[in-house]
Formats: C-alpha cells, structure tokens, sequence
C-alpha cells in the first residue's frame, strides 16, 4: 500500500480499511484529500481483496468541499476539483469490491455524496446527513446526483431545499443507509454485512455490481435487455458453473477464485 497525507489504509484479510484521517478539519475534501482517495480505491481495486471500508477519524464522518481549497480557485479550479470529486465516486462503484461506508457524526454535502455512493452503508445512532447548500449560497448540485438514487425524487429536494440534517433512523427509513446501530455496535455491524455481502464467486459478483450500476437509470424495457445479456453470458462463467454443481450434488461450493 502507498503512503498517503491525509488518509489511513490497512488490510485485515480480505478487507481493504480506507479511514479519512484529517479530524482536525472535519474530514473536509480539499484536492489533495480527493486525490488520495481516489487512488486508494483504484489500488485496492486491482487487489484481491474482497471488501472495502470507507471510514473516518475523529467526531465528523466528512464536511464536504473544504472551502478554502474552492474558494481559492477560479471557475476553471471549480470544475476541476468537482470532476476529481466525480472520478472519486466512479472509482467507488467501479472496483470490483464490495464498498461499506462506516458512518459516524455527520456526513454534510460531499461527504453525504460519498456515503450514498457506496454500495452499502452503516451508520450510528448518532450520525446525521445533510445537503447543506440549500440553506447557503453554494447549492449541493453534485452531491445530490448519488443520494437522488438512493432515497428518490420528493426526500432529495426536502434534503436539498431545505438543507436541514437528517437523523439517522430516518436515513435509514429513506434508504440512505441500510442500517443503525448503537455507537459502540459499529464495527461489529461493518463486518457482519461486509461477510455476508462478500460471499460466493468474486469474479461473479464483481460482474453483477458494475451491471447493477449500468442497469439502475435505464428505461425497464432496456435494464431488462442488458441485464439478460449479461446474465446469460455470466453464466458460463467458472464460478457459475461450480455454484449450479455444488447445488445440484448438494455439496459446499469450491469458489475457483
């Protein structure tokens, strides 16, 4: 693993833990934060791990867009630090693992975009999630773009008209995280349903996020099509055919990958 400046990263097995570690500015994403998110996803990706934790130290999960780093850039700046914000979000749900935002306190703006941008999450009692700029003069247009899919059309404009926090039961009632613990159960709940998300065939499962993100804003008719294409073509695949001849002799499954 590389060294980085502004975020920690361990291995535990299959998982990759990715913590963002400037506590001090509330986890704020300047450039260089972005940056090194980015790549640590691209690096983890092409590991053989089979899970990811995106995680946070200190009392704020993230703040969003460090406004010193915005403030200071011309429009030009402006796009290109929210195209390396987007890069970071593709990057998210690209890799092939299986990505488990571990929430705590607040994740405000671009540090909400993150969470709803992982495949899955788990947040505290205590987390609260917002689209700030709603109440401000800098709108949360990108932010908006992952928790619209994830919570719909009349819960994203409360969220980002009014700009108010959200608790985290009602996050999860919205669908915006997929479940609530207790402060001190957050961990343990991480790597419960970062096990049971990562079982099976990698490679199988690695086809079928990257075809569930294609599929998710495409007319019925057409996820219908692409959804059949490569369903059927996975099926060929190694892992397929193993977990199809464990059922059928009624055996435990030799995953060849």
């Amino acid at each position: 693993m590389a060294d980085y400046e502004h975020i920690l990263v361990k291995r535990d097995d299959g998982t990759v833990t990715i913590t963002m570690n400037r506590a001090r500015r509330r986890n704020s994403l300047t450039a260089a934060h972005l940056t090194e998110l980015r790549d640590a996803f691209a690096e983890a990706g092409e590991s053989d791990a089979t899970g990811i934790v995106l995680a946070a130290d200190g009392p704020v999960f993230s703040a969003g867009h460090d406004f010193g780093d915005v403030s200071s850039r011309d429009l030009l700046g402006v796009r290109e630090l929210l195209q390396l914000c987007t890069e970071l979000m593709n990057t998210v749900q690209s890799v092939p693992q299986v990505v488990v935002a571990r929430v705590h306190g607040l994740a405000t703006a671009a540090g909400c975009q993150l969470v709803a941008s992982c495949d899955l999450a788990v947040a505290t009692e205590s987390a609260g999630f917002a689209l700030p700029g709603g109440q401000g003069g800098w709108f949360c247009h990108t932010p908006a773009v992952p928790v619209a899919r994830s919570i719909g059309r009349k819960r994203l404009m409360e969220m980002a008209l009014t700009g108010d926090a959200v608790d985290a039961a009602t996050a999860e009632r919205w669908g915006l995280v997929n479940r609530v613990v207790p402060d001190d159960e957050l961990d343990d709940a991480v790597a419960e349903l970062l096990a049971r998300a990562t079982r099976g065939s990698r490679a199988s499962k690695a086809l079928g996020k990257q075809t569930l993100y294609a599929q998710l804003d495409r007319p019925e008719a057409d996820a219908y099509q692409l959804a059949l294409e490569v369903m059927a073509a996975a099926s060929r695949l190694p892992g397929a055919r193993e977990g199809m001849a464990a059922f059928l002799e009624k055996r435990k499954p030799d995953w060849p990958d």
